[in-house]
């Protein structure tokens, strides 16, 4: 079974999906990370973002890896070509970078390949962008995470003190919103909610919610 769950930067989804994984005892894929991973590796490498053929070149050849330690059921490292990338992919240079990067046609090729082969046995949450319109279409749950703009800041920006990143609130939301506009009007695999997704708007709600209203989903599937 592969559950779905898409939406804008900092709607939730990292936090709802890995908490409803282990909740289910299902594989859990950052899709995100991926093309964080390849903008990560472009910039380390001074590939220039607009040399799309490059580009494709690099997410095509890169191996990426998730890593659990410690006993955890959840991936805790992001590994590109062996290289621990966790910490770097979270950084506002990857921010500003992952979407020119993941808006190449070719990149998303590669990355959704791989994906797929993932999500190919087993039960799986998947979170990103594009799940439920493209990565696994026919999948059996898919949900649309939403929140308020100023939520969705006040979200980003704790994130980033919890990494010891400082920045204003304000050029956080300047971020998120040129975020959000890169993602709706790409032309390859645009930001939009699945027909069939189940749309929550997560504003207000604790991540235990949101996950309770979606497993209650999955056991409705189950029955």
């Amino acid at each position: 079974m592969i559950i779905a769950i898409d939406g804008p930067a900092a709607s939730g989804k990292s936090t709802v999906a890995r908490s409803l994984a282990a909740r289910l005892c299902a594989g859990y894929l950052d899709t995100g990370a991926m093309y964080r991973s390849v903008a990560a590796e472009a910039l380390r490498r001074d590939v220039s973002l607009d040399d799309t053929t490059a580009l494709v070149e690099l997410a095509s050849s890169l191996t990426l890896r998730f890593e659990r330690e410690g006993g955890s059921v959840l991936p805790t490292r992001v590994l590109a070509d062996g290289r621990d990338v966790t910490s770097e992919i979270r950084t506002p240079e990857v921010d500003s970078a992952v979407s020119p990067v993941s808006a190449v046609p070719g990149v998303r090729q590669a990355m959704v390949r791989i994906q797929r082969e993932l999500g190919a046995v087993g039960d799986w949450v998947v979170e990103g962008r594009d799940i439920g319109t493209v990565v696994f279409p026919d999948a059996a749950i898919k949900v649309f995470l939403t929140a308020s703009a100023e939520e969705r800041g006040r979200r980003r920006e704790i994130d980033m003190r919890r990494q010891g990143l400082s920045m204003g609130a304000q050029d956080v939301q300047q971020r998120i919103e040129a975020r959000d506009e890169y993602d709706t009007t790409r032309e390859a695999s645009p930001l939009v909610a699945a027909d069939d997704a189940v749309r929550l708007d997560t504003t207000g709600l604790s991540a235990d919610d949101v996950v309770d209203r979606i497993a209650a989903l999955v056991e409705a599937v189950r029955r």
